[in-house]
This record gives structure tokens, sequence and C-alpha cells, in this order.
């Protein structure tokens, strides 16, 4: 089923509202500010995530709904596998671009480790793309969970939740297997797991 069929009853309605609120963007905009803000306790951890919220959030998505609006994607998830190489790829590059800038920048370590989190699951699901269709839902929800649980600690397993909501929303809507949904899972925290402790 695509991604814009019309849900058909409430349970439908809940994951695509789930889908959405929790998509990969969101996290991708929410966590820079999350991780600097926390750590400058400052006004000036503002800035530095919105300088890397830009090459590492906004222009990802641009480069979406460029493709959206041309007709190269059928949607803002990208729910044909075959589409997804190319702006993964514009993607990581911008990423690499903006990680490269605040590391420059001397920007907090707080911030920098995040953006390589987010460099270290896109390439996962860019190598995965090359043969499968993982979750990137998963794996950035996942991903996201782990490190919010580094910088945090134990009290923000309460979102684990939230990332079982996310799998279950893309099975739900059809988007996913279980399988898709749990190697996004896995990945992702994996990836959390073994870069976190560098930074965090």
């Amino acid at each position: 089923m695509s991604v814009t069929a019309p849900e058909k009853t409430t349970v439908d309605r809940l994951a695509r509202v789930i889908t959405e609120a929790f998509a990969p963007t969101i996290w991708a905009v929410t966590m820079p500010f999350v991780f600097a803000i926390e750590q400058t306790r400052s006004p000036a951890g503002f800035w530095w995530a919105l300088l890397a919220a830009i090459p590492c959030a906004l222009i990802p998505y641009g480069i979406v709904r460029y493709g959206v609006m041309r007709g190269t994607l059928t949607d803002h998830h990208i729910g044909r596998r075959e589409q997804r190489r190319t702006p993964l790829l514009l993607a990581i590059a911008s990423v690499l671009a903006g990680l490269l800038l605040i590391w420059l920048l001397e920007a907090p370590s707080h911030l920098i480790g995040i953006i390589v989190v987010m460099l270290g699951v896109l390439t996962l699901v860019m190598l995965s793309n090359l043969v499968w269709k993982l979750s990137v839902h998963a794996a950035v929800a996942a991903a996201s969970t782990i490190g919010l649980i580094w910088l945090f600690g134990p009290p923000l397993l309460i979102l684990v939740p939230v990332v079982a909501a996310v799998a279950w929303s893309r099975v739900r809507l059809a988007d996913h297997t279980w399988l898709q949904v749990a190697a996004g899972t896995a990945g992702g925290a994996a990836v959390a797991m073994l870069l976190g402790p560098l930074f965090f």
C-alpha cells in the first residue's frame, strides 16, 4: 500500500499520526537543539543547533520535497526502495558537510556527537538499501532514543515505547514488514550505542 493511501479506520489514522509525528526529519531537526542546548545551557546552544540543523535536516528534507514535486519520488517517506539511492547520497553529503563545518567551528561536543550518529545511521541505511528496504523511521527513532538515554540517563528509557509505536505504525500502514522495522531498530540502536560513548 502506498504511504499516500487513505486510512480507513481510527487505528490506521493513529498509525499515520505516529508515523508523521516521529518521522526521521522531526528527529533530525529536534536532536541538535536538545543536545546543543543541554550541553551549553545558554542561548549559544540554540544558534549552534540551528547551524547544524540546516545541512543535517532541512536540506535533506528539501531534497526529498523537491523530488516529490518533480514526480521523481512517490512520497516524502520515499516508500519505493529503488528511489532512495540519490536522496540518501545527497543527504549523506549534506550531513557530512554540516559535520565538517561545526567541527571546524568547534561546536559543542554533544552536538558533534549526535550529528556523527546521524551520519552513521544514514550510512547504515544507504548500505542496506542496496539490497533491502530497511525502515528509516525505526532506525532513526531507535538511534535518537539511545542518544537521549546516553545524554540524560535511565529516566529516558521511558521513550522506548515510542520506538515500538513507530515500528508498529510502519507495519500497520503496510510500508514495512516486521523484519524490516526490527532490523531498522536494531541497526539504529547499535550505531548509537557504538558511537555514543565517544561523545556523551
